[in-house]
């Protein structure tokens, strides 16, 4: 079987013309030496032009210009002519240029605004930045050097200067490239270790900035000493000063274009596939999307828009019936352009709002990709009265203003979702607001990658799902339960979040900033924020610290929490940074996500789109309340362009509260500032304040009422309720709608802080990893409760539990002194009908401490398994747990076939054929439940005949986590090979298919005969 990968790989390279020969032994050029750099000479000549300067070395001409107090352009001509290929293409118009002024200090001309003086030595030219206080920022380590096709400055690199930026650089740029080097030039490599969307501009720790204005390939070797490097014999770089790197991004963001403001459809969650003559999915109809939309609809998902014809060679029809219906679900219209822009005022008036671009006809170059993202966006706009919204694979700096960067096309595995994490934090250090890659990728994945891939990328500002390249589509609904409910509570949570996340799409284009940051962006002084514990999560804003799971596990490990006090978002214990979190307890759907304390986040409740919104909707403020913080929250039309013209709001919440401890808590939310189309003139709110601690009165203008139940709560006009069992505690606010140009407080009297009245007393709850019970079985499950600096008394542990499970109470003898652990055995027993699967509990644990009542969570997984076999066990016959395969699923009683299930055909072997087995495609996983029954496992394996001799991969059998056995690498006319394992005690198998020559084509791996021998 041919791999869709190779297909979809070789469709784009031979668009862009890629294939090349590649040099041999023989090719002289292969062996011919690398010309001599020349560098730089002596100051022969100077003049002063207003805020230009230039400077003579021979032949060779440089050239300073000023552009703001902070920020100036270095040029350097070896032969004395000046050129600019970028033009006006990445640099916009800038604002009158600042005073300066000169003087020469025999060695050197020091040219200076009233920020900083950058020296111009003249023996050779070699220049130095300082600051006003003349504290030195960068200085060259020797001059300027060349060769016949590059450019190369010298930095001399500070003792602990660190080093970000290069735009998209996958699997990396959230923490330093200090002692790395990085490509920034075009490479069409889309998965770890490639460069897509690469950007020229670096930042450094030391405060400064460097962007080189150009299309040339670079080469940033952050060594000591650091040395840039472009392919062109010319020299082109602006030079950013700042107090910190926000300032940076920001003078960069001033110079290049600030990020555009995308529609608030454009950061839901978008749908991608071709309807029009799929070959991958049979002949359909562009209107056959409508079917797909319905399915978002039908399973209460959010969706914003959907690209009808994403595919080489898709065309569509009927497209403004298709637009209209979309629209009718909620849903905007999207188009690929494979074939270039010039139908989009066609498609535009009929309906497009979301234009994605390809590198098959961008072309090969980033002036044509930057080109092409400012066209497509224009012509949205130029169409229509709506944002401009496109989508690149390839683009340069500037693009920032006209899209968001797509990291091409993946396969969703667990590698994937790892090297992403440190992908698009990294990326906002160049400017870049919106990056993403598909959910689970285009290729492969599994319903588990699905999910966890799903779940954090809910924390970009813009993500979308693609299909028809994998054996199945990729709609958050195709896997069925659990799957299908976690992914729409993630859905729903984004949604939710959108006034959030929409108020930090308005910031970054003020700021430049977007909303994805490394930790170091925040914490820049935090010595481990830029290393490596701190790689694999992210800031989403300020107030969210995400760490997502990107392994086969139920535990996230190592967890790394700056200095503050941060929440866990599920459970609501507080950690206290700077710490390292070494164990994090997560169920399949539940993704690591902390709160920094003091954060006040708006959010939109129960909505499956914006579009759900209306007059009388309330809003509400998620609040963790710790000092005097604040939250400013932006409101427009969402869709138009009428906020360039100023009309929008803005809404800012005040909270204050104790920094710690006991005391009162106020919110006020002031008067919404600004108008535009549908805003709200009065609304409703509502609140959760997470205290810890239930308050003794709860005013607004006058003393709210108490209400004693969720059920009264959820059915009253206003009123407050403290829920003890919510996340340790959480006080639940609503009012009457009120008018939204007039402020209020609401104040909480008695109460405490984030954590409790004395968050030190709070106890723990932790569960032992790897826990099982049977269906129908009554068994155990084993809880750890840990006192905090108090005794416990009065404790009970409660499991909450699914529909048809049974849970009994655990009351905890005696008192637990401060400090210590004791394990609670809860008894559970799982409905009958339980599905083999890993299922979420969480456990409640409510007990006096500190002379409060308190209670405690924490959520845990416990895998519901079958009955062990029993006998002569056909492995095909059985309950598999877990299930992976590389092209389809894993099939019984047959071979592997293609992607359908199936579909295969008789098991053979050298040509003997089997009635039972399994057919797999590597790389393939299958784990079977044996509770220590058997004794042994046998099986004849080889790659199928149905490959006709081609293929190779190796087989394994592990027990319990161990390699129990291996097979040699097989292909597709290799002997069959007998397996005959001993499995004496072993509780779990696992039966592998792997890959033995990195193309996985016709890697089918057939178990024949697959039979366990048990008691």
């Amino acid at each position: 079987m041919q791999s869709t990968t190779r297909i979809r790989a070789a469709a784009v390279a031979v668009a862009l013309g890629l294939f090349a020969a590649l040099a041999g032994p023989g090719d002289a050029r292969a062996d011919a030496a690398p010309p001599e750099p020349t560098t730089v000479g002596d100051v022969t000549g100077f003049r002063a032009e207003g805020p230009v300067y230039r400077l003579s070395a021979g032949p060779a001409e440089a050239r300073v210009s000023f552009v703001s107090e902070e920020t100036f352009r270095i040029e350097v001509a070896p032969d004395g002519t000046f050129t600019d290929p970028t033009g006006d293409d990445i640099v916009l118009p800038q604002g009158k240029a600042p005073r300066t002024r000169w003087k020469d200090r025999g060695d050197r001309y020091e040219l200076s605004t009233d920020e900083v003086t950058l020296r111009a030595y003249k023996k050779p030219l070699r220049f130095a930045l300082h600051r006003a206080d003349g504290s030195r920022v960068w200085s060259e380590a020797k001059g300027l050097s060349w060769t016949g096709d590059t450019t190369v400055q010298t930095l001399a690199r500070g003792a602990g200067e660190q080093f970000y930026g290069a735009g998209m650089q996958n699997g990396r740029g959230n923490t330093s490239h200090r002692d790395r080097t990085v490509q920034v030039a075009v490479d069409y490599n889309w998965n770890d270790g490639g460069h897509p969307n690469s950007v020229p501009f670096y930042l450094s720790s030391a405060g400064y900035g460097v962007f080189r204005n150009t299309y040339a390939p670079g080469t940033y070797a952050f060594a000591d000493p650091v040395t840039t490097s472009a392919k062109e014999r010319r020299f082109d770089a602006y030079y950013f000063t700042g107090g910190g790197t926000k300032d940076v991004i920001g003078q960069y963001t001033d110079l290049t274009g600030k990020p555009f403001l995308p529609p608030v459809y454009g950061m839901e969650v978008g749908d991608a596939d071709c309807y029009l003559h799929n070959a991958n999915r049979g002949e359909r109809r562009t209107l056959d999307a409508l079917k797909v939309a319905a399915g978002y609809v039908e399973h209460d998902m959010p969706n914003g828009w959907m690209l009808v014809n994403d595919g080489y060679g898709c065309g569509y029809e009927d497209l403004e019936e298709t637009a209209q219906g979309l629209k009718d679900r909620k849903m905007e219209l999207g188009l690929w352009t494979e074939d270039g822009i010039e139908n989009l005022a066609a498609q535009v008036k009929a309906g497009q709002r979301v234009s994605k671009l390809d590198v098959a006809w961008v072309g090969e170059g980033y002036k044509f990709a930057l080109d092409g993202c400012k066209d497509a966006y224009k012509g949205i706009e130029d169409n229509s009265d709506a944002r401009g919204f496109t989508w690149a694979p390839e683009s340069w700096a500037g693009a920032q203003r006209c899209g968001v960067q797509w990291s091409g096309d993946q396969s969703g595995t667990w590698e994937y979702i790892r090297w992403q994490i440190p992908t698009y934090a990294g990326a906002t250090m160049s400017g870049l607001a919106y990056t993403t890659g598909d959910i689970d990728g285009i290729f492969g994945g599994s319903a588990k990658t699905y999910t966890r891939d799903l779940q954090w990328k809910m924390f970009l500002g813009t993500t979308m799902t693609m299909d028809g390249w994998a054996p199945m589509d990729k709609q958050p609904f195709r896997h069925g339960e659990p799957y299908t409910s976690v992914n729409r509570d993630y859905l729903k949570l984004k949604e939710s979040l959108l006034p959030y996340q929409y108020s930090y799409a308005h910031e970054a284009t003020k700021s430049g900033v977007g909303m994805v940051r490394p930790l170091v962006l925040e914490y820049p002084d935090d010595p481990k924020a830029s290393t490596e514990a701190a790689k694999y999560e992210f800031l989403s804003g300020e107030h969210f610290l995400v760490a997502p799971v990107h392994q086969d596990t139920t535990e996230r490990r190592d967890i790394y929490l700056p200095k503050g006090t941060w929440i866990d978002y599920w459970s609501g214990r507080t950690y206290q940074g700077p710490a390292t979190i070494d164990s994090y307890s997560a169920p399949l759907d539940t993704l690591p996500l902390l709160v920094k304390a003091g954060a006040a986040i708006p959010m939109w409740p129960g909505i499956r789109s914006y579009r759900d919104r209306t007059a009388s909707s309330p809003l509400a403020w998620d609040i963790y309340p710790q000092g005097t913080t604040s939250f400013t929250l932006y409101e427009d039309d969402g869709v138009t362009r009428r906020h360039r013209d100023g009309k929008y709001a803005t809404q800012r919440a005040d909270v204050r509260a104790p920094v710690r401890g006991a005391g009162d808590v106020s919110v006020t939310i002031g008067e919404s500032r600004g108008t535009f189309t549908g805003k709200q003139s009065k609304r409703p709110y509502e609140f959760t304040v997470h205290t810890g601690s239930e308050p003794r009165s709860v005013r607004l203008d006058r003393t709210l009422p108490e209400l004693t139940s969720e059920a009264a709560y959820q059915t009253a006009r206003q009123g407050w309720w403290y829920d003890r069992d919510d996340r340790g505690g959480v006080v639940h606010v609503k009012t009457a709608p009120l008018r939204t140009d007039k402020k209020f407080t609401v104040k909480l009297s008695g109460t405490s802080a984030v954590g409790g009245k004395k968050a030190s007393a709070a106890a723990v709850l932790t569960a032992p990893a790897g826990q099982e019970a049977g269906a129908g079985t009554p068994g155990r499950v084993q809880v750890d409760l840990t006192a905090g600096s108090a005794d416990l008394t009065d404790a009970t542990v409660t499991l909450q539990v699914p529909a048809g499970w049974k849970a009994a109470p655990a009351k905890v003898p005696g008192r637990i002194p401060a400090g210590s652990t004791r394990r609670v055995a809860v008894e559970v027993t799982p409905a009958k009908d339980a599905e083999v699967r890993e299922t979420r509990l969480t456990a409640l644990a409510h007990y006096r401490a500190a002379g409060e009542t308190r209670g405690s969570e924490q959520r845990l997984a416990v895998s519901v398994l079958p009955p062990p076999p029993t006998g002569q066990a056909w492995a095909s016959d059985l309950v598999w747990l877990s299930e992976s395969n590389g092209y389809g699923p894993a099939e019984r009683d047959r071979s592997n076939g293609e992607s359908g299930a199936g579909d295969g055909r008789t098991l053979t072997l050298a040509g003997t054929p089997y009635e039972k087995g399994i057919g797999t495609h590597a790389e393939s996983g299958i784990a079977i439940h044996l509770g220590g029954r058997c004794t042994a496992f046998t099986a004849d394996v080889g790659i199928d005949d149905e490959i006709n001799g081609y293929g190779e991969a190796a087989f394994s059998v592990e027990g319990d986590g161990k390699v129990l056995w291996t097979s040699p690498k097989l292909t597709g006319a290799s002997a069959t090979v007998p397996v005959d394992v001993k499995l004496d005690g072993v509780r779990q198998v696992r039966l592998k298919v792997t890959d033995t020559n990195g193309s996985r084509t016709g890697d089918h791996g057939d178990w024949a005969a697959a039979k366990f021998h048990c008691a």
